[in-house]
């Protein structure tokens, strides 16, 4: 086998960190010939289930786990020491009464500490990806608190509304979800994402030649990948955390294999002025990669109406960016 990868993820003992740290473990991630230490990190009351995580582990047996390092928050470079992947789970959720613009500012003094201690302790390869909450903006704090990465190493997650808006055009089309490709999430994961249908496609056809009903696209398609974080809640009486711990694993399987031709996957990551985005935000794209590198999808043309959403959430994020500006350095 090779030489192991450590991969670091904090919040393991919540919800969504222990819905993904056993399919890493076992190989679905890197690969059935990649071992994997896995750095587990957690406030410090809640390490004591991390014990009984780690147990759980030892009892799958699983071929490629090479080892286990449990870690409090409150000494993240322990926790990132030497690590190539870092997944950012765990943050402050938002409580009833709570403003989004609230939540920004709770969360990101953790993601200050969380850059920083990435930054002194990561190995030098290592790849950043933000799920916890709201994502975009405290990547851009992590990655800002973390000046000497490169700036490509940096994602937010949006694919979990990659996900949604595919099965949403799958079930009304009347096709499997495989068949939905080149789905992309414009901007801020959060109630102002565009999830663009116009450049989908369903068997390889534009989404729009086989859902004709532009009506249905524009209004309850948009709206509903934009509200399906609250409709779980709303239905399940928890957040969602089984399909976002998937779509983070989709999102690090995505950056490291190759994109099927034709196809994109969607992440948010640092602009470089593409279609007009503030340098420097991280905003959701459409990317394709080879497995090493990727690059943001150019030449999309855009409609008035995919502008103003495009718009819409862009200055949502400026607005964030605005909050936080005494913790980017």
């Amino acid at each position: 086998m090779k030489a192991p990868i450590r991969v670091a993820v904090t919040g393991a003992a919540g919800q969504i960190g222990y819905a993904m740290i056993f399919r890493i473990a076992s190989g679905e991630v890197f690969g059935a010939d990649q071992p994997v230490i896995l750095h587990l990190i957690e406030l410090p009351q809640a390490l004591a289930a991390l014990d009984g995580v780690e147990m759980e582990l030892d009892d799958c047996a699983f071929p490629t786990l090479a080892g286990v390092v449990k870690q409090s928050s409150d000494d993240l470079e322990a926790g990132f020491a030497d690590c190539n992947w870092v997944l950012c789970v765990g943050s402050v959720p938002r409580k009833a009464g709570m403003e989004r613009g609230d939540l920004v500012r709770i969360n990101g003094p953790i993601f200050t500490s969380t850059g920083k201690a990435i930054q002194a302790a990561a190995a030098k390869d290592v790849r950043v990806l933000v799920v916890g909450n709201p994502c975009n903006t405290n990547c851009l704090i992590t990655m800002a608190n973390a000046p000497d990465i490169p700036r490509d190493r940096f994602f937010a997650m949006t694919r979990l509304d990659q996900n949604r808006a595919a099965t949403q055009l799958a079930q009304k089309a009347g096709v499997p979800v495989a068949d939905v490709s080149n789905v992309a999430i414009w901007g801020n994961h959060s109630a102002t994402q565009y999830p663009d249908f116009y450049h989908a496609k369903i068997n390889g056809k534009a989404a729009t030649d086989v859902i004709t009903d532009e009506a249905w696209l524009q209004g309850t398609f948009i709206e509903t990948v934009q509200k399906r974080g609250a409709a779980v809640i709303s239905a399940r009486g928890a957040s969602s955390a089984a399909s976002a711990a998937n779509a983070a694993l989709d999102t690090v399987k995505s950056v490291i294999r190759p994109t099927a031709s034709g196809d994109c996957f969607s992440a948010a990551v640092c602009s470089d002025g593409s279609y007009g985005i503030d340098e420097g935000l991280i905003f959701g794209y459409p990317l394709t990669g080879d497995g090493n590198s990727w690059k943001i999808e150019t030449g999309w043309e855009h409609n008035d109406f995919a502008k103003g959403k495009i718009e819409a959430t862009l200055q949502e994020l400026r607005d964030e960016r605005d909050a936080v500006k005494d913790l980017l350095p």
